[in-house]
């Protein structure tokens, strides 16, 4: 690694192809019972407006909401794009998307999966030899992309709590193997498929599988297979580029004498295949659609992306586990929502829809805080909005979901959606 510090604090955070021989090979999960569908309200453009107006509640300096889907549609925005020229944001401006990137590296992994060049059943030591100890073999493909893989915590690397420290450590760069390599201290934290915890190293791993079998870096495999096809010009992997190009929003932390400093050029080396993407909200939808509609792979590959584990594999806290291979489950107000959260410094996103698309939503704000749990109030606000029906359910906060809760264990915001540390 060659640091000032470090990049950003650490992101802590079975497949199946079309062929008879790769069914043969893993045993798909039965699906869970899903949640009542309950009538989706109609859309309330002047309470979306101030759900994503209130910029106290967190402290932000933007956001913009796309909503789509059979039931409406519906856009907006609020506060700056750029606090020194205040400038408004616009619907095509670019914003970091966090762990929005899982979704579609694990679209590009089952892709392959589907052209019989991965196993999913098949041991990591064995896809990528030399990158993990040979005790970890154990491990296999389909626990990275479901997080059930047990590997152990990062040991090594300073997480910063406060925004000084954040820009202390803001061009820290780490190359793969130097990042793999502080998550393979010790033994497995339980037996691989057992229990689920959300990493961010699953799926810089499930990278370097893409690259391992096409011989590319992973953005090209993402450039070739998704945003070509789907015309989604706006997004990039950035690479080792630590800036956003084009017209973007800027994310900004706020410092402890008050003043707002911009983060938006950031290293995202840390964050490489699980968190670095850079996209649109409009590009964000388009891959929801395309992706929901079965337009980017098999039924029975699209099928894991909508199955949890079974249901005794629970998260570590005990709760239900809520990740599929790439996705993420929600069940807001009684409705179920399929998607992925995402942050980093400065951004904030949920991507989310209902599995028959009746309501999609894409979410995009810029709170200044250096991850206090706050910065969830207007996931939940949204959340609410889109599928609140007359006779809401109580919601209770899960110990994670605590503002009090260690940093690396914040995971929901109260409302049902747990959004992920990366």
């Amino acid at each position: 690694m060659t640091s000032t510090g470090l990049t950003r604090r650490a992101i802590v955070g079975a497949a199946l192809s079309g062929t008879a021989a790769l069914l043969a090979t893993v045993a798909l999960p039965t699906p869970r019972a899903t949640a009542s569908s309950p009538s989706l309200p109609p859309l309330d453009p002047t309470a979306l407006q101030a759900a994503i107006g209130d910029l106290e509640h967190p402290l932000s300096t933007a956001a913009q909401l796309r909503v789509g889907g059979t039931a409406g549609h519906w856009y907006g925005t609020s506060g700056v794009a750029d606090v020194v020229t205040r400038r408004s944001v616009r619907a095509g401006d670019r914003v970091r998307i966090g762990s929005i990137t899982k979704v579609f590296v694990a679209t590009v992994l089952l892709q392959l999966v589907g052209e019989g060049r991965v196993e999913l059943d098949a041991p990591i030591t064995h896809v990528l030899p030399g990158w993990l100890p040979a005790g970890f073999s154990s491990v296999t493909v389909a626990h990275l992309l479901n997080h059930t893989s047990g590997l152990p915590d990062h040991v090594g690397i300073p997480e910063p709590e406060t925004a000084q420290e954040v820009f202390r450590h803001r061009f820290d760069h780490w190359t793969p193997r130097e990042w793999v390599a502080t998550a393979t201290h010790g033994p497995l934290k339980f037996t691989p498929g057992t229990r689920q915890e959300y990493r961010g190293i699953n799926y810089v791993l499930v990278a370097l599988i893409i690259e391992k079998v096409t011989g590319r870096p992973y953005g090209e495999g993402v450039e070739a297979r998704i945003l070509r096809p789907l015309g989604l010009e706006h997004t990039v992997v950035p690479g080792d580029d630590p800036r956003i190009h084009g017209p973007h929003v800027h994310g900004y932390l706020t410092m402890t004498d008050g003043r707002l400093r911009d983060i938006t050029t950031y290293d995202q080396s840390s964050t490489r295949g699980e968190g670095d993407m850079i996209s649109t909200t409009s590009d964000a939808d388009r891959m929801l659609v395309a992706l929901f509609s079965g337009e980017l792979l098999q039924p029975e590959l699209l099928r894991l992306m909508f199955t949890l584990p079974p249901a005794d594999v629970r998260m570590l806290d005990g709760s239900p586990a809520r990740y599929s291979s790439g996705l993420q489950q929600a069940t807001v107000n009684g409705t179920m929502l399929w998607g992925k959260t995402g942050e980093t410094y400065g951004y904030k996103n949920a991507a989310f829809s209902t599995r028959d698309q009746r309501r999609r939503f894409v979410l995009a704000h810029h709170p200044t805080s250096a991850r206090n749990g706050e910065e969830t109030q207007m996931v939940a606000r949204v959340a609410d909005l889109l599928t609140r029906n007359p006779n809401p359910v109580d919601h209770v906060l899960s110990p994670a979901c605590r503002s009090d809760a260690p940093v690396h264990m914040r995971s929901c915001d109260g409302v049902g959606i747990r959004t992920s540390p990366g």
